[in-house]
């Protein structure tokens, strides 16, 4: 009894320690976090990549600062096919390592560094690679999404660093650390990275630090995340183009044919009317319409769209939207029937659902309602995985009780509309492995939008979540298997 309530009374000690170190260093982590936003680190092939290189450039100096690591290394895996002859480099990642001591379990925390283009200037209200302050949030392209993942990452590790040493003692938990260099441009390279580096990212846990939270109060744990599925749809109906005063009223041009099958995926209500495309079952928080209204800007007026419990709809259900049309533009446009068009479709499909089923309802529905016999053809598809969350291993269990802690509130179990199809490939190599999606994100964030922000508040404690959850795999001897 006696030394139990030792033991007790050391860890209080220990987590009142960290907690003072997070806020004795936040500043600083602020500071780094900044300095990062203000490199353009976009990943696309039409920006210059000197600036992915630049930010994993920084992000392993921070590393290598923090002393904690047997190695830090910057590094790229080939695209597509390893065993090509001349292959396509990805992007650059960084990773680093410590190895575990005395019987201690190994995390690895991942994250992105590279971020998306930040659109036009005059849609930000400040700068988009100049870190701004303002209301209590920090503005900035990759301010949310996901440099914070990043910098939530480094801040845990160096006030868990700075206890430990405070206490004259080494830390034993094993870290490993995997920062992607391209997520943002479908993580091409993942896979070969994974193969190519899994001893030093092998571990018992998984930290993906790139979704969000219930709202500014509120942490979460991403249990659900739909899949994905984007292809371009080409429509032809004519071999060239002609007078639409002339043929107008007889012959079908591709626009025409375009809109009338595009509006056969969704019923009335704007549910998805695709044969084929399921529902999961899952359990949801309330969240009423005015929320929805709220955080996803709908202007007054506009109706939400489809069936059932709205986090169902969000969470559960299948969603097709239309996110590129080629066509001319109003300032070009003539008097003429357009011989053809391409679309860009992107659909969300239910946790559960296998893409390339999915995939495959959507192309026989569409070859299906192809009206007045238009030419349809599919091109650069692309697919990514569902993923469910086992929320039965003592790791789930370790990080909701770091959350109630840091936060002063017990975390929800929520579903994410979006997708991060490289989660399936984690689970492939690690299958041992316990996933936690956790995040710094908020519903204000606005991540890929102009004037995306960071609420700093709850970056706070974010950072002092996955501190608390490090220091008590810290103590924490290792599961068998």
């Amino acid at each position: 009894m006696a030394e139990r309530a030792e033991q007790n009374g050391r860890a209080t000690t220990r987590e009142a320690a960290l907690r003072a170190m997070v806020d004795a260093q936040f500043e600083r982590t602020m500071g780094d976090l900044e300095r990062l936003v203000r490199i353009p680190s976009v990943s696309w092939p039409a920006f210059d990549p000197a600036h992915v290189a630049a930010s994993a450039a920084a992000i392993a100096e921070l590393l290598r600062e923090t002393g904690v690591f047997d190695s830090v290394d910057i590094r790229r895996a080939p695209v597509g096919d390893s065993g090509d002859a001349d292959p396509e480099p990805g992007q650059p990642a960084v990773v680093a390592r410590r190895e575990p001591r005395n019987g201690r379990p190994t995390v690895l925390l991942y994250a992105h560094h590279d971020v998306q283009p930040p659109g036009r200037d005059e849609d930000w209200e400040t700068p988009p690679f100049e870190p701004t302050l303002r209301g209590g949030r920090l503005y900035g392209r990759g301010a949310a999404d996901d440099k914070a993942g990043v910098m939530a990452h480094l801040g845990a590790i160096r006030a868990l660093a700075a206890a430990a040493g405070a206490e004259g003692r080494e830390l034993d938990v094993g870290i490993a650390v995997f920062i992607e260099g391209e997520e943002e441009w479908a993580s091409r390279s993942f896979g070969n990275f994974l193969r190519e580096n899994r001893d030093i990212l092998a571990a018992d846990a998984i930290i993906v630090a790139d979704s969000g939270n219930w709202d500014e109060r509120t942490p979460a744990l991403t249990v659900a995340l739909r899949g994905a599925v984007a292809f371009n749809l080409r429509v032809d109906t004519l071999d060239h183009a002609s007078h639409s005063g002339m043929f107008g009223g007889a012959v079908p041009d591709a626009m025409l044919a375009a809109v009338r099958l595009l509006d056969t995926l969704w019923d009335p209500d704007g549910s998805v009317a695709v044969e084929g495309l399921v529902t999961a079952e899952l359990d949801t928080p309330e969240y009423g319409a005015d929320r929805l209204r709220r955080e996803a800007g709908l202007l007054d007026g506009v109706s939400p769209i489809g069936r059932g419990e709205i986090l169902s709809r969000l969470w559960a259900q299948p969603a097709v939207s239309i996110t590129g049309i080629d066509a001319p533009d109003v300032a070009n446009a003539s008097n003429t029937l357009i011989p053809s068009t391409r679309v860009r479709i992107s659909a969300r499909i239910a946790p559960g659902q296998d893409p390339a089923e999915a995939f495959a309802a959507l192309k026989r529905h569409l070859l299906a309602h192809a009206p007045f016999g238009a030419r349809l053809s599919f091109e650069d598809a692309g697919l990514g995985q569902a993923f469910l969350v086992d929320t039965s291993g003592w790791a789930v269990a370790e990080v909701r009780r770091a959350m109630a802690d840091a936060w002063g509130r017990e975390p929800v179990d929520m579903g994410v509309g979006g997708s991060i199809p490289f989660i399936a490939e984690l689970v492939e190599e690690f299958p041992g492995a316990q996933i936690l999606v956790t995040g710094v994100e908020d519903p204000d964030g606005r991540a890929h939008s102009p004037n995306e922000s960071l609420h700093v508040e709850s970056f706070r404690k974010s950072v002092l979540a996955e501190a608390l959850f490090l220091a008590r795999l810290d103590e924490r001897s290792r599961e068998p298997g």
